[in-house]
């Protein structure tokens, strides 16, 4: 029986699928001999496009003219490159696996006049079986809903912080005190010798609200610009930076500059300042139902969370290596692009927590395999309960989501619009998984 796969006719093909530990299959293929012959001849016209033969136009020259030139190694190599890559994609369409990167092939038997034998192993999704989805979901469904509150303690608090995004920053020429933006030169030396990354120039803080160590913003009270101090402070037991943990370390630090604190008055200046709001009661009006929709967003990722664990608990899969570190990665990319919109350099912030990027990914493991572990079986539960992405939703999404960048035609060309369209539509769908599980 002869059948098309691709541009060439795969005639009685044999081919055995077994699974692995770990999520993988092993494909064991057979390519019979007179389609193996096609393939070398595919290769040799392909060859043959890079050739100058006298006598033939580049392309045209036959098959053992082309031999002559590159050797019959050169053509093997390139058709059994041909071979696998076609029959591998053809097995994985028509089969409906579900792989999950690039496959480790292995060809074991390679001749001319003979079939080609190749191996080919791939992680795929693996296999989940959910427990009851919607009894735990109906279990989970609180009774009565919480009504949900704001006092005005909260609505003040967000007011103050807005007041202080807005203050300005007087220089003065008195001694500093503690909520005063200062700017100082220090260098830590321990035992004599410079600590590694403990020096700093013109270096801004706000006293009592820096990151230092306990005591370093306290001594610098009551230095005023251009005196200097020296002074030693022990570190915590438990530092992160293991050599300074529990040892004194001496401090050199010089006064540059004293800035005062000059806080806007919260009055309806203030809130017409900040936009569309006619006076003070307005703005805090907006605050109230900002908090408001703030706390309801947080109940519901809260039970989505308890829901999602609660399946993952009842539920039984082997988790693949390849896609928790995939979700490792991902994790690095979310936290870099933070780090990015505080305009601090990637380097720079693993120089602030003592670690290296490998170091970071590995303490983010674990909650990458809980990431992935809630995607599979949010996959999952859409697939057994048909749901399905309209192009419509899909292109409102994405639409949404390029909006956010200035020029969102250049960022179309900027960004993996396919990965874009797979990410977009996984949000969608687990968004609409959610709705179905809240109504059980």
């Amino acid at each position: 029986m002869l059948r098309r796969c691709g541009r060439v006719v795969c005639s009685f093909m044999k081919k055995t699928i077994k699974k692995l530990p770990e999520s993988k299959i092993e494909i064991e293929v057979e390519i019979p001999a007179n389609e193996w012959e096609s393939f070398l001849n595919e290769a040799a016209r392909e060859l043959s496009h890079s050739l100058k033969i006298d006598g033939f136009r580049q392309g045209s020259a036959p098959r053992n003219i082309v031999e002559r030139e590159v050797g019959l190694a050169k053509i093997m190599e390139r058709g059994s490159e041909l071979a696998v890559r076609k029959t591998y994609v053809n097995i994985i369409i028509e089969d409906k696996i579900e792989a999950i990167g690039q496959p480790k092939i292995i060809i074991t038997k390679l001749a001319q006049g003979n079939p080609l034998v190749f191996k080919a192993e791939v992680v795929v999704l693996p296999e989940i079986k959910l427990p009851d989805y919607a009894k735990i979901a109906k279990e989970k469904k609180p009774k009565t809903k919480n009504e949900i509150k704001i006092s005005e303690e909260e609505i003040n608090k967000s007011l103050e912080w807005l007041q202080k995004s807005r203050a300005k920053f007087i220089t003065v020429l008195r001694e500093a005190k503690m909520g005063d933006r200062v700017e100082v030169d220090f260098e830590a030396t321990l035992e004599g010798k410079k600590v590694e990354n403990g020096e700093s120039k013109n270096h801004p803080l706000i006293l009592g609200q820096s990151r230092f160590i306990k005591g370093f913003d306290e001594n610098l009270i009551g230095l005023k610009e251009g005196e200097e101090k020296n002074f030693s402070l022990v570190f915590p037991d438990d530092y992160q930076q293991e050599d300074l943990a529990g040892k004194l370390v001496d401090f050199k630090v010089k006064m540059n500059l004293v800035q005062e604190q000059e806080l806007p008055e919260l009055n309806d200046e203030f809130a017409k300042s900040l936009g569309s709001f006619e006076n003070k009661e307005k703005l805090k009006e907006n605050i109230k139902q900002g908090l408001l929709l703030e706390k309801e967003t947080k109940e519901k990722q809260d039970w989505r969370e308890e829901i999602i664990n609660k399946i993952a608990d009842k539920s039984t899969m082997e988790l693949p290596g390849l896609l928790i570190d995939q979700e490792a990665e991902q994790m690095i990319r979310e936290i870099k692009a933070k780090v990015s919109n505080f305009g601090l350099p990637w380097e720079k912030y693993l120089e602030s927590i003592k670690k290296t990027e490998e170091e970071v990914k590995k303490e983010i493991k674990p909650q990458a395999e809980k990431r992935t572990k809630a995607m599979l079986i949010l996959r999952e539960i859409g697939k057994k309960e048909n749901i399905e992405v309209s192009d419509e939703e899909l292109d409102k999404e994405m639409s949404q989501f390029l909006g956010q960048f200035p020029d969102g035609e250049e960022a179309k060309h900027k960004i993996d619009t396919e990965q874009l369209k797979e990410y977009t539509y996984g949000i969608v769908r687990n968004e609409k998984v959610f709705e179905m599980l809240e109504k059980f």
